[in-house]
């Protein structure tokens, strides 16, 4: 009347295993946020700055000034630092000249960076020249400020190398690492250090000023399309 024993285990271990799939598919769960709608991550705020032939990078002192004490002394407490890195000659020259310009392009040279303490309002202080802000992820800001700070020339005890004033504001140049050439410009140095920030930008194509503003430019446009901000700079 009722089936053999192995009929009814076998209706009881249906009965069961429904009753258990019915309770776990009842519970409730909460909904996995996608990437692309969390909160975006907070980061660095950076300025490429054109002077017409030769670019700068505009980055905030206080993680560079910790790392070199040097620097700290010369600085103090300015909020922003602009670095430029060129030949040594040409750039620490009062007045250019066009044999100076011809040597700086034909033959490899010496190199100084120029270190520039820039106030709070970084446009203001540039008002006759291009500035394209950027926003970089902290990791990235790390990479570029390391690019900075490895392009200084140190003696043997690690200590950077003064030079003379720098050409305008309060400003210094020190001795840099790496020859300056036609293919080796200052805006080659400009490139590595974006590059080394994560952008997909080629030092040995990015030889003049216009070409890295030209390339930021279109880098910017790019992020307008994006659907959510990667980074939210303060």
């Amino acid at each position: 009347m009722f089936g053999s024993k192995k009929q009814r285990w076998n209706r009881s271990g249906f009965l069961i295993l429904a009753s258990f799939l019915l309770s776990a598919c009842s519970s409730k769960s909460d909904a996995v946020k996608p990437v692309a709608a969390m909160e975006a991550e907070r980061g660095e705020k950076i300025y490429v700055v054109s002077h017409g032939w030769h670019t700068g990078l505009v980055v905030s002192a206080r993680p560079i000034l910790d790392q070199n004490y040097p620097l700290r002394a010369r600085f103090g407490d300015t909020p922003y630092i602009e670095f430029g890195w060129g030949d040594r000659a040409f750039y620490q020259a009062g007045e250019a000249t066009a044999g100076l310009a011809l040597k700086a392009i034909l033959w490899p040279t010496e190199s100084v960076i120029h270190a520039v303490a820039v106030p709070e309002k970084v446009r203001e202080y540039f008002p006759d020249s291009k500035v394209i802000s950027l926003c970089l992820r902290t990791t990235d800001y790390a990479s570029l400020i390391r690019h900075i700070s490895n392009s200084f020339l140190k003696n043997e005890k690690g200590e950077l190398l003064p030079l003379q004033a720098g050409i305008y504001g309060n400003s210094q140049f020190y001795a840099a690492v790496g020859l300056f050439s036609l293919v080796n410009t200052c805006n080659s140095w400009t490139a590595r250090g974006l590059q080394s920030a994560g952008m997909d930008i080629s030092p040995a194509f990015t030889l003049t000023a216009g070409s890295v503003m030209d390339y930021l430019t279109t880098y910017k446009q790019s992020l307008t399309t994006m659907p959510h901000p990667a980074v939210i700079c303060r």
